[in-house]
């Protein structure tokens, strides 16, 4: 299997400013849509997602690579498909998750135009995963990174099961249907410190129901959260640690 960035090594990797935080980008894209949990991600029936990466949603490692097969639908226009795939870069040249194109592969991440941005948690077994993407809301780098994260294995991060010492999180402030998105969840942190910033946290002001802040830093309360444009060198370190990649 060949490389993706080999491939296309070409693309320059620049991408444009973004605006708002990730979760308001992402609450934004999917107002409207039904059947999700926790903001984007896609419930799973038949497993629980919750310390999935110790009972199989990983993806295998071949030698020193994780090799991710990739489908990005034809109904993408050409600037659409290069903004997938420079965001995917990043995990090339950081980590050693490999994204290839997709041949006869069972198990694959299948990126589409859809309602919203949304994802799964973790591998799939034997079948195709959707990764929704909006069209219009749901194409910055961070939020394309964001979902593949979440494909990987990962949760949001105020959900870890240590956020309190870090946050507080302001439920009187919280819309009462997206309430559950807030709560802790058991998880494998890796060792990796708890991420302020980091493209998987929620913004100060995340399903608020009245313009108030529902997630506060404890360590300052002025500080915005989650305003990474691209994945934060924790971000990685979570990939690297959980795939056991040595770069």
């Amino acid at each position: 299997m060949t490389p993706l960035f080999i491939i296309l090594l070409f693309l320059a990797l620049t991408s444009a400013q973004d605006t708002d935080d990730v979760a308001e980008e992402i609450a934004k894209a999917n107002e409207g849509t039904k059947g999700l949990v926790d903001g984007d991600v896609i419930p799973n029936i038949q497993r629980n997602a919750d310390r999935c990466t110790a009972r199989g949603c990983k993806w295998p490692k071949s030698g020193r690579y994780v090799y991710v097969p990739i489908y990005i639908a034809r109904s993408f226009i050409r600037t659409e498909r290069n903004k997938i795939i420079r965001a995917l870069l990043r995990f090339h040249s950081s980590t050693c998750i490999r994204f290839v194109w997709r041949r006869r592969q069972r198990e694959f991440l299948y990126f589409y135009p859809g309602r919203g941005c949304s994802s799964y948690i973790g591998r799939q077994r034997g079948r195709g995963q959707a990764i929704s993407l909006k069209r219009r809301g749901c194409f910055s780098t961070r939020t394309i990174q964001h979902e593949v994260l979440h494909a990987l294995g990962f949760h949001h991060e105020q959900r870890r099961s240590d956020r309190d010492r870090y946050v507080s999180i302001l439920t009187n402030n919280i819309q009462p249907g997206a309430r559950r998105q807030f709560l802790r969840t058991s998880t494998n942190n890796l060792g990796v410190p708890y991420d302020l910033n980091s493209i998987m946290h929620y913004g100060n002001f995340a399903f608020s129901r009245n313009g108030q802040q529902t997630i506060v830093a404890k360590s300052n309360p002025r500080l915005s959260l989650g305003t990474a444009t691209s994945m934060t060198s924790n971000d990685i370190a979570l990939v690297n640690r959980l795939y056991q990649c040595r770069v």
